[in-house]
């Protein structure tokens, strides 16, 4: 009985310790992340000029001397920083998701075609030039954002009404239609691209995603949305559990399986939405995330969405952290490019790991 209430124990505590750790790393990263960049910064008045925004210490003497100094630090960094602990753990978030209404380990934010929606808004706006332009009623968005969003709530519709059989939304149907969907948008990006060759680069640029330039003005645009999105999420997560278990089963326990699924659903396609809306398309932390959290504490999807969330914001902010550090002279590799660098070898040894054979 000991051994027993022992091993529960430790099964109750390893989700609370992990998410206490996580939340520990994400203060510390952020203190780290704004340390890094072109405009060399020194660590003691990074650490002074956040002190004093947040209220608990004097302005240091050098950005006084500097206003440059909190400019870079308050205004680049830190939005930037916090954009991508947000994208990160929506990204994280989906996937665990969909890898629990689809019972698919392969699912992720891409899976029912929503990312692709969101690529071919944004291509159409860049094809017809309208990038760089603001929204009337809300200048700080941008027509590019909101191009995206909107292709994404366009596909996220499509697949729920194509996956609909019979008045019943069934996991086999909505991934069928998530992989016509998809591919349909993808080739009409190609065509986007072939029709106008000036817009390839920035629409190839956009695509591979990255947090270049954004900041405050896009963490304003994301938290509505981000907010909309966790919520079904949150309030589904313990019928999630029984959704992994099979429809049948959630039918025997009484619950309607086709509403929830719908809910979560909407609320994964929302987070995935705004997250390729602000950065583009970012691969690897939606699928990698879960699967890792996963094997350190289980698969109750209550903790498991907590650590995942904390756990994606991490991997993107130090992803972004070497994506704008690793080439000199101010350059900046896509953090699409490094997320798939970091994260496609570790899925290969992931999947060897469980299979037991060689890829």
């Amino acid at each position: 009985m000991n051994r027993a209430g022992n091993t529960v124990t430790r099964r109750t505590l390893r989700p609370v310790l992990c998410c206490a750790a996580a939340s520990a790393a994400c203060a510390v990263s952020v203190f780290l992340a704004c340390y890094a960049g072109a405009f060399p910064v020194a660590f003691a008045d990074v650490t002074a000029v956040l002190l004093h925004a947040a209220g608990l210490g004097p302005l240091p003497a050098a950005a006084q001397d500097n206003p440059a100094l909190t400019v870079v630090v308050l205004e680049l960094r830190l939005g930037r920083v916090v954009l991508s602990l947000l994208v990160g753990a929506s990204l994280a978030v989906a996937g665990t998701v969909y890898q629990g209404l689809l019972r698919n380990p392969l699912a992720d934010p891409f899976t029912l075609g929503v990312s692709s929606g969101a690529a071919f808004g944004a291509s159409v706006a860049l094809f017809w030039g309208l990038g760089t332009m603001a929204l009337p009623f809300f200048p700080a968005a941008g027509i590019l954002p909101a191009a995206a969003l909107t292709g994404a709530t366009a596909a996220l519709a499509a697949v729920l009404v194509l996956g609909r059989v019979g008045g019943i939304m069934r996991r086999e149907t909505l991934v069928l239609a998530g992989i016509v969907v998809s591919t349909f948008l993808s080739a009409l990006i190609s065509l986007v691209k072939s029709l106008d060759e000036e817009s390839v680069a920035s629409i190839v640029f956009w695509i591979m995603g990255s947090l270049q330039g954004r900041g405050w003005h896009e963490v304003m645009l994301f938290t509505p949305w981000f907010v909309l999105g966790m919520l079904p999420v949150i309030r589904f997560s313990r019928e999630l559990d029984i959704l992994s278990l099979g429809d049948v089963q959630a039918r025997q326990l009484g619950m309607d399986a086709s509403r929830v699924r719908l809910w979560l659903l909407l609320g994964a396609g929302a987070l995935t939405g705004v997250s390729v809306a602000v950065s583009g398309v970012i691969g690897f932390v939606g699928l990698v995330v879960p699967h890792l959290v996963r094997m350190v504490i289980g698969a109750e999807h209550r903790p498991l969405l907590a650590v995942s969330a904390l756990t994606g914001g991490l991997l993107l902010l130090w992803s972004d952290v070497l994506a704008r550090t690793l080439l000199s002279g101010g350059a900046e590799l896509p953090v699409g490019v490094v997320t798939a660098l970091l994260g496609g070898p570790f899925f290969c040894l992931l999947l060897r790991r469980n299979t037991g054979t060689a890829l």
